[in-house]
């Protein structure tokens, strides 16, 4: 159910000002925009989520370039990007911290997650750079990596016509040197030296979800298996 309320900022304060709203699909305004979006609100019990990524297959191709990630795509009650500008304006507010949640589903019924405080972007100029702080969950803390030297907190966003990655060559196999992670991972992410996160890549089916280079993968969730997950969701909510 799609609702007309425009001048909320957020879903957390819709969540507030109407307890018994449900999920579904809202119009806000973050400080800053010059007039309201729509987004998708996952109403919980700990408060109204904002959703900027969902993935449950391979309808939707997540294999595009800087300005599709920019503005958003997809549906927003299936499988989408908000878009980082967006999410930029939302968290760029100094009276509010946010928490990112990522939620993570297998193949045989699992879930896991994984919350982190303090989470903001930064604007283009500094290619919407990804901000965590402490970490809680399930699915351990794969943005800061299940090796050393592998942390994505505090790199700029990699789509495949722009490299924001950090490394120079990612990779060596044999005489060839891989000079992007998206050439390995596919899709686009915060990556540094291609990480342990990446929830953009290629959607695999049961099967052909374990060991693939492409996929959504967060590696600290079934360490040490390159496991790709059936369906992810990426979400934020205002404190």
């Amino acid at each position: 159910m799609e609702r007309e309320i425009d001048k909320w900022i957020d879903c957390t304060e819709i969540k507030k000002q109407v307890p018994h709203a449900p999920s579904g699909t809202y119009n806000i305004q973050p400080a800053g925009r010059s007039f309201p979006f729509k987004v998708y609100c996952e109403m919980r019990s700990d408060g109204g989520w904002t959703v900027f990524q969902r993935r449950s297959g391979g309808s939707v191709s997540f294999n595009r370039e800087w300005i599709d990630y920019k503005s958003g795509f997809g549906s927003l009650s299936n499988d989408h990007w908000l878009g980082l500008e967006q999410v930029f304006l939302m968290t760029n507010s100094r009276d509010k911290s946010w928490t990112l949640r990522v939620d993570l589903w297998d193949f045989e019924g699992g879930t896991a997650y994984a919350e982190y405080k303090n989470f903001k972007l930064g604007n283009e100029q500094t290619a919407y750079k990804l901000q965590v702080g402490p970490y809680v969950g399930t699915a351990g803390d794969a943005i800061r990596g299940a090796y050393p030297g592998t942390e994505e907190n505090g790199y700029g966003f990699t789509t495949i016509d722009r490299d924001n990655d950090g490394c120079n060559p990612c990779l060596v196999e044999g005489d060839i040197a891989i000079f992007s992670c998206v050439q390995i991972k596919s899709g686009a992410w915060w990556f540094s030296k291609c990480g342990s996160a990446a929830l953009n890549g290629e959607w695999q089916p049961d099967g052909d979800n374990i060991g693939s280079s492409s996929g959504l993968h967060w590696l600290t969730w079934k360490f040490p298996q390159h496991y790709s997950a059936k369906a992810t969701r990426m979400m934020i909510k205002s404190e």
